[in-house]
């Protein structure tokens, strides 16, 4: 049984809320100055475009968390195949994707899953 989270309705929601003027752009642009700095320098460009700004190229990064990696903020993950090496030496590890828009600071998780040789 695989309990990966998917995010994308509550990223709708968010979106439409910001079309419709409920939410301005500056309550949903808001990336931590690390998490862009993350997602510059190790996320995966796409050729999506960003729900907000339009602009093309949003960003996507991986975190894990879990106790056995002794990093309390987690740890930016740069591929896949660090991603399955990670899990080969962990027993419990929590994986979240995020996108990022570089130009207006969009970010929002798009899947949570577990990883690790417990799971």
């Amino acid at each position: 049984m695989r309990r990966e989270v998917d995010f994308s309705l509550a990223r709708r929601g968010v979106v439409s809320d910001v079309r419709k003027g409920t939410l301005t752009r500056n309550d949903v642009c808001d990336a931590h100055p690390e998490l862009l700095r993350a997602a510059r320098n190790m996320g995966r460009e796409s050729t999506a475009a960003c729900p907000i700004c339009g602009v093309v190229g949003l960003r996507y990064i991986a975190y894990v968390y879990g106790d056995s990696l002794k990093a309390p903020g987690g740890r930016a993950v740069a591929s896949a195949a660090e991603l399955r090496k990670l899990g080969r030496l962990h027993d419990q590890l929590q994986c979240y994707d995020v996108e990022v828009c570089l130009e207006c600071s969009w970010n929002f998780m798009i899947r949570t899953f577990p990883t690790g040789r417990k799971n």
